[in-house]
């Protein structure tokens, strides 16, 4: 079963306010996204804290419900 766009952006935003999402569906199936996350909560922490945060605003959905997500964070300048 497929995730829409919508709803990772949704699950992101909800567990990190203020942060600015893009998704993009690579493959067109709404099974294998690219997510870009800029994020206030993210300055001072190292790239992999940083993913783990956005991993578990999506609670356990990856593997299931999302096949794949390529994502990459920042820190807003």
């Amino acid at each position: 079963m497929a995730m829409p766009a919508s709803e990772i952006e949704r699950l992101i935003k909800d567990a990190l306010p203020g942060c600015e999402v893009t998704i993009t569906d690579l493959a067109g199936d709404g099974d294998h996204y690219a997510a870009h996350v800029v994020a206030p909560q993210f300055a001072g922490k190292m790239r992999v804290a940083q993913h783990k945060m956005v991993y578990e605003a999506l609670g356990g959905r990856m593997g299931g419900e999302l096949h794949a997500l390529q994502l990459t964070t920042a820190v807003p300048n």
